[in-house]
């Protein structure tokens, strides 16, 4: 047996001395009776009366201001002064009008708050996405309802909802709106009450009406493939996470990841945000990169700046010269809030109880609720459909002898006697004599009476249809299931939304801050690289390289420079100086293969600073051809350090040019001949495999042996060998034009 709460002790009065000396009454009660008599009432009025959503998908104050907008007749007319709806609501809702002016503001088209708004508005209303654009106040804007509206007060004058007194009990209000859609996971809602709190993501209208269609069909249907993700009307695009998905939709708790959108002005160097996560605004992202670019954690801006006007969000980054987008953005979604996370929290009040449940079970319950609705809707119908039918049951009785009712009626002395005597002589009840007797003078005659009678077999038929609805849960489910396509047909819209999933995001790499500085960097035919400070370079003298082994190239460079490893079996392996250690004039430098993890046996044959990425290189083949490769090709989104393809495998590869500018270049044949040609006869391609134009016409078993600017050559007579088209045989090489070593050495 529980035991019996005791009673408690009445208070104490005791006294104790005040600042003044003097003796002041203290009542002593016990911390338990003030927390149940004064905490628990205000505790339960914010839970139940407030902060938390009901299954309609409202809480008390957006309810009070949609149901006296709706009285105000603003579904159907014209828009009114925003400060008139608001004295109007005061008549549901004391708590003053800056509080209603609030509500009306998130509910609103141009506060864009909803997917689905409500309250069609004119005038400054301001913006979820700002904190600064503020709105403006209720004498200078004008609201009306939405047409969507139509779906919330449906059949409310048809006892579809309770009502209850107003709190002077002058008027009477819903207690819940009849929503013919599931509101409560269409629009986002956000409540902190007393020990709990309510975050509630919005969903397309569509997903959600198709959702709960295919719920009726089948309860257990797959929720995923309808109800893809949550939507909201800031756009932006969510992280698809299956697990944190999986968790929000079962368990109503867990949270959601959003990105913003963003675009790449290559030719103004700039990136614009234009759609930004739900739970942030423009301000919180500026003042959040202001301060690391402040701090150097943000170096590659030069500038950003707010730039959102008339037609939508618009955040402009300008970028440093070289700075890859996509690294910078993947930087800032980790470090700004342009990447932020939704929590969900689906706390929603069930017949006065709060309930954190997933989507099904919201589901399930607005089903439950919505059957409810529409039964006592049909029902209501059905009452007046039979109270209808027994009038003209009635009437009929009176048609048999329509003089007799009217010489009862011209007979009876006193007026309070005329609906019993037509009662007594005609055997109908006082409802029936009451309808009889009010009928016009004009309306008694047998055509009238006729027409009327002939209402009640479509009346009959209709009362037997109501009732069979009534029995039948399926036939409810099935008006449920047209009210539903009904709504999609007139207000479904596209997702604003989009969805990403993890793979295809570009992770941020967090790498060390490379020193930089200039190098100069040697690269010798065996595959060894040397970077060599002006310092060092200064001090040293005659480089030393491996037996056998000579410089093929040399360039000056910065050290946080990246390099471009091309290697004998078609591939590109990207590094950069900085994780090259310096080295001095005596040493023999980084072995790439081993330094770079190269495959066994695969060997390093040309190097490249790609710098911007906005040149191009020059490759010569053995059979005569060459291409021209744009440098935008290696450059790559993610931290790739190896590239397959990254030359054709038609020709072994005989020479290697930055080409960064037009210049003329010497290709060198197996049997003396030379051809010398503009670099502007080649235009840059962006498919790095390609097999490139023939450039010298070679003979059966001759191939191409070297290539190299012409001012790296010993040529003193290039109008011999300059071609002004290509292909082209050239000219055999004179003793004069080989110089002390042979050209097939050069450029190699």
């Amino acid at each position: 047996m529980p035991k019996k709460k005791q009673p408690t002790e009445p208070a104490k009065k005791t006294t104790s001395p005040n600042v003044l000396g003097l003796h002041a009454q203290v009542l002593d009660q016990e911390i338990t009776d003030t927390l149940e008599v004064n905490f628990m009432p205000y505790a339960m009025s914010v839970i139940v009366s407030r902060a938390i959503p009901e299954i309609d998908g409202f809480k008390p104050a957006h309810r009070k201001l949609l149901y006296t907008m709706y009285k105000m007749g603003l579904l159907t007319g014209g828009r009114t002064k925003s400060a008139n709806i608001v004295g109007q609501t005061m008549r549901l809702n004391p708590h003053g009008d800056a509080a209603i002016y609030e509500t009306m503001v998130r509910l609103s088209k141009g506060y864009e708050a909803l997917l689905t708004p409500f309250v069609d508005s004119k005038g400054n209303f301001g913006k979820v996405y700002s904190r600064d654009l503020s709105y403006a106040a209720s004498r200078y804007t004008e609201a009306k309802l939405a047409p969507v509206c139509a779906e919330l007060f449906r059949d409310i004058d048809s006892d579809t909802v309770d009502f209850v007194d107003n709190y002077d009990s002058t008027m009477l209000e819903p207690t819940l709106l009849p929503t013919t859609f599931p509101n409560v996971l269409v629009s986002a809602n956000t409540g902190i009450a007393v020990g709990m709190a309510s975050n509630i993501c919005s969903f397309n209208l569509e997903e959600v009406c198709r959702a709960e269609i295919e719920y009726l069909a089948d309860p257990d249907f797959d929720l995923y493939s309808v109800l893809r993700a949550p939507d909201f009307t800031t756009g932006g695009e969510v992280i698809y996470e299956s697990d944190a998905i999986r968790e929000v939709y079962e368990t109503g708790k867990g949270s959601v990841k959003l990105r913003a959108r963003w675009r790449f002005d290559k030719k103004e160097n700039l990136i614009e945000v234009y759609e930004i996560p739900y739970t942030t605004t423009a301000e919180a992202i500026m003042d959040k990169v202001e301060d690391l670019v402040k701090t150097g954690k943000l170096r590659e801006i030069s500038d950003m700046r707010d730039e959102t006007d008339l037609s939508g969000l618009k955040l402009t980054i300008d970028l440093k010269r070289g700075v890859d987008p996509e690294k910078l953005m993947a930087k800032m979604f980790k470090l700004t809030p342009l990447q932020d996370a939704f929590a969900c929290n689906f706390n929603i009040l069930i017949a006065g109880t709060p309930r954190v449940m997933g989507i099904r079970e919201i589901l399930a319950e607005w089903t439950a609720w919505r059957e409810d609705s529409v039964r006592r809707r049909v029902f209501a119908d059905l009452s007046k459909k039979k109270d209808r039918l027994h009038l003209l049951k009635g009437l009929g009785k009176i048609l048999l002898d329509i003089d007799k009712a009217i010489r009862i009626i011209r007979e009876t002395e006193e007026e309070r006697e005329v609906v019993p005597n037509l009662m007594i002589g005609f055997g109908i009840d006082e409802t029936q004599a009451e309808f009889v007797a009010e009928i016009k003078l004009r309306n008694i005659n047998k055509e009238y009476i006729l027409k009327r009678l002939e209402d009640i077999d479509k009346l009959e038929s209709e009362i037997a249809d109501l009732e069979d609805i009534l029995k039948n849960r399926r036939r409810v489910r099935t008006i449920i299931r047209q009210e539903l396509e009904n709504v999609i047909k007139k207000y479904a819209e596209p997702r604003r939304t989009g969805i990403v999933y993890p793979h295809e995001i570009v992770e941020s790499v967090e790498e060390p801050e490379a020193e930089d500085y200039p190098v100069t960097v040697f690269f010798s035919r065996g595959g060894y690289l040397k970077k060599i400070t002006p310092q060092s370079l200064r001090m040293s003298g005659e480089q030393k390289f491996k037996e056998g082994d000579s410089l093929l190239t040399t360039f000056e460079a910065k050290n946080s420079s990246e390099l471009l490893v091309f290697t004998d079996r078609y591939q590109c392996y990207k590094t950069r100086l900085s994780d090259i250690p310096d080295a001095k004039a005596s040493a023999l430098g980084a072995y790439l293969p081993t330094q770079l993890k190269m495959d066994e046996g695969e060997n390093a044959l040309y190097i490249a600073d790609p710098g911007d990425y906005s040149g191009s290189i020059l490759l010569m083949f053995e059979n005569g051809k060459a291409a021209r490769i744009s440098l935008a090709g290696f450059e790559t989104k993610t931290n790739r350090k190896k590239l397959t393809g990254a030359y054709s495998d038609k020709s072994p590869l005989v020479g290697f040019l930055p080409a960064d500018e037009d210049f003329e270049a010497a290709a060198m044949t197996s049997d003396g001949r030379c051809v010398v040609f503009s670099t502007a006869l080649l235009t840059p391609k962006p498919t790095k495999n390609t097999q490139g134009v023939a450039v010298v016409t070679l003979k059966k078993n001759r191939t191409v042996t070297a290539l190299a600017r012409l001012t790296d050559t010993p040529i003193k007579n290039p109008a011999r060998y300059r071609v002004r088209s290509i292909p082209a045989a050239g000219a055999l090489l004179k003793e004069e034009d080989r110089g002390e070593e042979q050209l097939t050495l050069l450029g190699q």
